[in-house]
C-alpha cells in the first residue's frame, strides 16, 4: 500500500502527497523530496494527537535534524485563533527558529490550518509540511495550501494561500478516530463524488460497509480518489478565482450552522447538512431529479452523517450568518449547486426566500 500524487502550483511541480500505511517511509520520503538542510524543525500538534504519535515523530525528525522541538495546544476548534498562533510564535522565538527552520503540522485540520498560517507569517514565511492524522485533514484541509484561523467565531476569516513542502499521510492513524470524527471526514469524501466524480459516488454507495469498518483497501482507495479530485481543482484554480469554489459545495450554509452551534457540531456534519440544503436547491432548479436527491440523502445517512438539524436554530439566523461568508460577492451569495451528480456549478440568483425554504427543510 503506497500511492503518490504530485501537486502542481501555477503550472509547476510544488509538493507530493504520500499515502502510506505507517510512518516507516517518512524519513526516506523527506530526504528524497526535500533537498534542504534545516537548522531547526518544530512539530506543532494538539492535546489529542500528541500522546498518540508525537514521540514516534520526534524520533524520526531527530534523525533528520540536530535541533528538533515540539509544541502542543488544546485540541479543538476553540484553539484555532490568533492567541494560539502567538503561542507558537513565542515558542519559535525562544527556540531561535530562523527563516531556515521547518514547521511540521501533526494533527487534524485545526493543527494543519494553524501551522500553515504560522509558517506563512513567521519571519515573513518559513517552510512547513503536513502530516494529517484525521480523515477530514487527509482528504481536504492538508491539500491546496489554504491556511488560516478563526476570528470572533468567523471561520477561517484570517489566512493565506501558502503551499506545504510535502504532505505525508499514514492511513493507520485513522484507526484512532471514533465514529463521529470518522463520519466528519466522510462528509468531505462524499462531496467529491457529488461535485466531480459520479463513478466514485456510485463506489461509495456500494462499499459503505467496507469503508465504515475501515477496511485498509477501502480507506486507501477513498483517500486516494478524494486527494486526486482535490488535486484537480487546486491545480486548475490555485487561489479560488473560479472552479475551486466548487469545493465549497455545502459549505456556505454548513459554515453558518457550524458557527451558530458555537462549533459544537463537527465540520463534516455541518457540511453534510449544507449539502442536503444545496441538493434541495438543485432539485428546485430542475438540475437533479427526485431519485438523485433521495440517493444523496441516503448516502449521507449510510456514513452516519446528519440530514436534519437536531438542535434548535432560527432559519433567519442561519441565513444571516451565511451572508458573512467569505464567498459573498456584493450582496449576493455565490452558491454552489449540482448540475447533476458528479458535476457542480455556481449560482448567484437565489432569493432569501429560496434559501430560507432550503434551510427550513433541514429543521423539519
Amino acid at each position: 500500500m503506497a500511492k503518490d500524487l504530485l501537486v502542481n502550483y501555477q503550472g509547476k511541480p510544488s509538493y507530493t502527497i504520500y499515502i502510506r500505511e505507517d510512518f516507516n517511509d517518512l524519513a526516506s520520503c523527506f530526504r528524497r523530496d526535500i533537498d534542504h538542510s534545516y537548522d531547526s524543525i518544530c512539530l506543532v500538534t494538539d492535546s489529542n494527537v500528541a500522546p498518540l504519535y508525537l514521540k514516534e515523530l520526534l524520533d524520526i525528525f531527530k534523525g533528520l535534524c540536530d535541533n528538533v522541538s515540539s509544541i502542543s495546544f488544546s485540541a479543538g476548534e476553540q484553539s484555532k485563533n490568533l492567541d494560539t498562533v502567538q503561542l507558537v510564535y513565542k515558542h519559535l522565538i525562544n527556540k531561535k527558529c530562523t527563516r531556515n527552520s521547518l514547521l511540521v503540522a501533526l494533527g487534524g485540520g485545526v493543527v494543519g490550518d494553524l501551522t500553515g498560517f504560522t509558517a506563512a507569517t513567521y519571519l515573513r514565511g518559513i517552510d512547513f509540511m503536513q502530516i494529517p492524522t484525521t480523515l477530514l485533514s487527509q482528504v481536504d484541509s492538508s491539500i491546496g495550501g489554504k491556511t488560516g484561523v478563526d476570528l470572533d467565531r468567523y471561520k477561517n476569516m484570517v489566512g493565506a494561500f501558502y503551499m506545504p513542502k510535502m504532505v505525508y499521510m499514514n492511513l493507520a492513524t485513522l484507526n484512532s478516530l471514533d465514529d463521529y470524527n470518522f463520519a466528519c471526514g466522510m462528509g468531505e469524501v462524499v462531496k467529491y463524488g457529488l461535485i466531480s466524480d459520479e463513478p466514485f459516488f456510485e463506489w461509495l454507495k456500494v462499499n459503505h460497509n467496507k469503508l465504515n469498518s475501515k477496511s485498509p483497501e477501502a480507506l486507501e482507495y477513498s483517500v486516494y480518489e478524494s486527494c486526486k479530485n482535490k488535486k484537480y481543482f487546486v491545480e486548475e484554480d490555485p487561489k479560488e478565482k473560479g472552479i475551486r469554489s466548487y469545493l465549497n459545495f455545502g459549505h456556505t450554509l454548513g459554515h453558518a450552522i457550524e458557527k451558530l452551534s458555537d462549533f459544537s457540531l463537527g465540520h463534516g456534519q455541518c457540511v453534510a447538512l449544507g449539502m442536503v440544503a444545496a441538493s434541495h436547491l438543485s432539485f428546485d432548479l430542475g438540475k437533479i431529479d427526485g431519485k438523485e436527491l433521495e440517493d444523496i440523502i441516503n448516502l449521507l445517512g449510510l456514513y452516519n452523517l446528519p440530514t436534519r438539524l437536531e438542535i434548535e436554530m432560527n432559519p433567519e439566523d442561519i441565513l444571516a450568518a451565511s451572508k458573512s461568508d467569505k464567498k459573498m460577492q456584493g450582496s449576493k451569495i455565490k452558491f454552489i449547486i449540482l448540475d447533476e451528480i458528479g458535476k457542480a456549478d455556481s449560482y448567484m440568483d437565489f432569493s432569501d426566500q429560496d434559501l430560507l425554504k432550503a434551510i427550513k427543510g433541514l429543521l423539519n
